[in-house]
């Protein structure tokens, strides 16, 4: 072999390493590519997994503070002894606003003693009844100060049952965990229980679209511009 071709083919041999070096370095940055592609799609999902499980578990502990009632009450057992259900205790006043829960004058027809051996009875005759003192009771379904609700428009002319916006309440033979928002102060059944504010029932929330929905519903759809009724002026005092 002359003296030219053992160049020539050292110099094909070193062009083919080169080849094959620039070949092994492309494939390295391809995969170095693709690593850190699956790197951040595998730290976004983990991060909107961490963000999911936050939001719906984390956070609603947070936000809300829960409270036991001063007294337990049995609904289901006074339902049955009263003559006009929900309104032989809460009553409204003169102007259709609910009154809230009875006061203690109004329990003291049946309960100046104790009765039974029901420790939420002895509770409420030792420490209000005996003292003359309010039980301070926890609302489930107060609204804003700015918010009026005309409970006699609906009872009474509307004829709509209690437990459309309340639930099975007169069903109940004990109260339930009231959950307050450290925030605004307000229970959680009005907004909910679920974080995006869907409901199965009813009962499960007390927001303005849900008012809306279900007035829009008897007007066939027609907003309050077309009916000339239920200005804002109605509910927002």
């Amino acid at each position: 072999m002359s003296e030219t071709d053992d160049k020539t083919k050292k110099v094909y041999t070193k062009a083919e390493q080169e080849g094959i070096k620039t070949s092994s370095m492309k494939a390295v940055k391809k995969r170095r590519k693709e690593f850190k592609l699956g790197s951040g799609i595998l730290f976004f999902i983990t991060g909107f997994v961490v963000s999911l499980i936050i939001g719906w578990v984390v956070f609603p502990k947070l936000l809300y503070s829960k409270k036991e009632q001063p007294v337990d009450f049995n609904h289901a057992l006074h339902i049955g002894q009263v003559d006009n259900g929900c309104e032989s205790c809460h009553i409204f006043r003169e102007d259709g606003s609910f009154a809230g829960v009875p006061r203690l004058a109004q329990c003291l027809d049946c309960h100046q003693e104790v009765q039974g051996d029901s420790p939420g009875e002895k509770v409420f005759v030792e420490e209000y009844v005996l003292k003359e003192k309010e039980v301070p009771w926890l609302i489930y379904s107060k609204q804003p100060d700015c918010v009026f609700f005309s409970h006699t428009a609906h009872v009474k002319k509307a004829k709509m049952e209690c437990a459309v916006c309340h639930g099975p309440m007169g069903e109940s033979k004990s109260l339930k965990t009231y959950e307050q928002n450290r925030i605004t102060g307000y229970s959680r059944d009005i907004w909910g229980k679920s974080i995006a504010g869907n409901k199965e029932n009813s009962w499960d929330r007390m927001k303005m679209d849900d008012c809306a929905k279900c007035h829009e519903k008897e007007t066939g759809g027609k907003s309050s511009v077309q009916t000339g009724k239920e200005a804002c002026f109605v509910c927002h005092k």
